[in-house]
C-alpha cells in the first residue's frame, strides 16, 4: 500500500505507474480514493467541530439552570441530543468511507523502481548476469521423474491416493539429498549473520492481506475451514506477519532472518510435462532469507539477496543466471523482483529456482511495522524484501540434470557432501 499523500499530492504520477503495470482498470480507483479521502475528511472535521461544542454546551446548561432559566436549558439539552446523534451518525459513516478507502488503496500497486524494464508479462522479462557457463552432456538426458525413478527416490502412485495429484513421496538417497539441500541452504545463510527460525505454519487472515494483494491470496492459500486460519504459501508470510503493528529500535536494523517451512500452494493452472513431476506442487519445503531495514539501506539489501542465492547454486556447480522481472510481471506490492533461474541440460534453457524482491515499505504500511528514527524522533515505516534461498523440489531437477552422469550415477558436489554422510554419488537402483 503507497502513501495517501502521494495520491493527493501527485495523483498523475500515481496513474503513470499504474500504466506501467498495464492495470489500466484501476485508473479510475485513483479518482475514486480522492472523492473518498475528501469526503472522509469532511465527516472528520465535522465530527470534530461538535465534539468541541459538547463541553461548551454542558456548561451552557449547567449556567443555566443556576440561573433557574430552566427552559432556556431544555432547549440546550435538545440540541445536545442532536448533536450527540449526529456525532455517531458521523462515526458510522467516517468508518464506512475509510473501509472502502482501504481497500481502494490496497488495490493500488506500489511504485516500481526507475530501473525496472517496461513489459505486459513474463516473456518480457530482461536477462541480467550469467553465473557458470553450462556444460554440454554428451548423453541425452531423461525426464526428471525417469532419474528419480531410477534412483528408487520417488513414489507419486501412493501419493495420488493418499492426496491427490501435485503430491509426492521421496524416499531414500533422494529424500536425504532434499534435507542435505536444506541443511546446507541453512548452515550457509547462518555464515552469512542471518538468525535462524522457524515459523508458525498457519497465519490469520488480517497478516494474509498485509502481505499480498487480493488476487495472490485467492490463486495460492489453502484456508483452513471454519477458522480464520491459512496455509502459508511462504515462510515470508508468517516471518512478516511476526512484525506486524510493532515499532522496532533503530539500531536493531536491519532485522536478517532465514526460515524454514514447508509451503502450501493451489498452483492453478498447471500446463505441460515440464510442469509435472515436481516441478509445481501443492506442497514443498523451502529455505527463505527475509530483511527489515531503513528505507535507505533496502537497494543495498537487494543485492546481497539475490547474489547470496547464485552464491550457493554456483557453490553446488549449477549454473544460473539472473532475470529482472519486467513491470508487468511485478505483483502489485512489489518496487523491483528478479528470479533466479538454473539451467536444464535436457531443456537447454534456463527456469525459475526463486525469486528476490524489494517491497520497499508497501507491505509496512499494510502491516503497520515501524521504527524510530533517531534524526526525526518519528516512527517511520520500515522497508521489507524476501528471497528464496533455495526450494529442494524445483533445485532438484537442476541438480540432477547437471550432476547426472552417462552412467545414471549422480555427482554430489564437495559442499554437500558432509551433509551427505560423505557420499560422493547417487547409485541407480534400476
Amino acid at each position: 500500500m503507497i502513501d495517501i499523500n502521494l495520491i493527493r499530492e501527485n495523483p498523475q504520477f500515481v496513474k503513470e505507474n499504474i500504466k506501467k503495470k498495464f492495470q489500466d482498470k484501476k485508473l479510475d480507483l485513483v479518482d475514486k480514493i480522492i472523492a473518498l479521502d475528501k469526503t472522509k475528511r469532511e465527516y472528520q472535521q465535522e465530527g470534530d467541530k461538535l465534539r468541541a461544542q459538547r463541553n461548551e454546551l454542558a456548561k451552557k446548561i449547567g449556567s443555566l439552570m443556576r440561573e433557574g432559566k430552566k427552559e432556556e436549558a431544555e432547549a440546550i439539552k435538545k440540541q445536545s441530543v442532536e448533536n450527540n446523534e449526529r456525532v455517531a451518525e458521523l462515526e458510522k459513516l467516517t468508518a464506512a468511507a475509510e473501509a472502502e478507502l482501504k481497500t481502494a488503496m490496497m488495490a493500488i500497486p506500489n511504485i516500481i523502481a526507475e530501473d525496472v524494464p517496461i513489459g505486459k508479462d513474463d516473456s518480457q522479462n530482461v536477462e541480467g548476469k550469467v553465473f557458470l557457463e553450462p556444460k554440454q552432456k554428451s548423453f541425452d538426458i531423461p525426464y526428471h521423474l525417469d532419474i528419480l525413478e531410477s534412483l528408487n527416490g520417488i513414489d507419486l502412485d501412493s501419493a495420488r491416493r493418499t492426496s491427490g495429484n501435485g503430491f509426492y513421496y521421496l524416499v531414500g538417497d533422494i529424500a536425504r539429498l532434499h534435507s542435505a539441500v536444506l541443511s546446507y541452504a541453512r548452515d550457509f545463510m547462518i555464515d552469512k549473520g542471518f538468525t535462524y527460525c522457524i515459523p508458525p505454519y498457519m497465519i490469520r487472515s488480517d497478516v494474509v492481506s498485509g502481505v499480498m494483494s487480493f488476487e495472490e491470496m485467492e490463486g495460492m492459500m489453502y484456508k483452513i475451514e471454519g477458522e480464520d486460519l491459512y496455509l502459508i504459501g511462504t515462510s515470508e508470510h508468517s516471518m512478516i506477519g511476526r512484525f506486524m503493528g510493532t515499532v522496532l529500535s533503530e539500531n536493531s536494523l536491519p532485522q536478517t532472518l532465514t526460515s524454514y517451512s514447508p509451503c502450501f500452494r493451489k498452483e492453478k493452472g498447471a500446463h505441460g510435462l515440464e510442469e509435472r513431476g515436481i516441478y509445481r506442487i501443492h506442497q514443498f519445503e523451502k529455505q527463505e532469507m527475509i530483511v527489515i531495514c531503513k528505507p535507505e539501506e533496502s537497494e543495498y539489501w537487494y543485492e546481497k539477496l539475490w547474489n547470496y542465492t547464485v552464491e550457493l547454486f554456483t557453490s553446488m556447480e549449477i549454473p544460473v543466471r539472473q532475470l529482472i522481472c519486467c513491470s508487468g510481471d511485478l505483483a502489485d506490492l512489489k518496487y523491483k523482483s528478479c528470479d533466479i533461474e538454473a539451467w536444464s541440460p535436457r531443456q537447454k534453457k534456463y527456469f525459475e529456482v526463486g525469486s528476490c524482491s524489494n517491497l520497499t515499505d508497501a507491505q509496512a504500511r499494510r502491516l503497520g511495522i515501524r521504527y524510530k528514527n533517531s534524526k526525526t524522533g518519528k516512527n517511520e515505516f520500515a522497508h521489507t524484501l524476501n528471497n528464496t534461498v533455495v526450494a529442494p523440489p524445483r533445485m532438484l531437477i537442476a541438480f540432477l540434470e547437471n550432476h547426472l552422469q552417462e552412467d545414471g550415477s549422480v555427482y554430489v558436489p564437495p559442499v554437500l557432501r558432509p551433509y551427505m554422510g560423505g557420499r560422493e554419488k547417487l547409485v541407480p537402483k534400476k
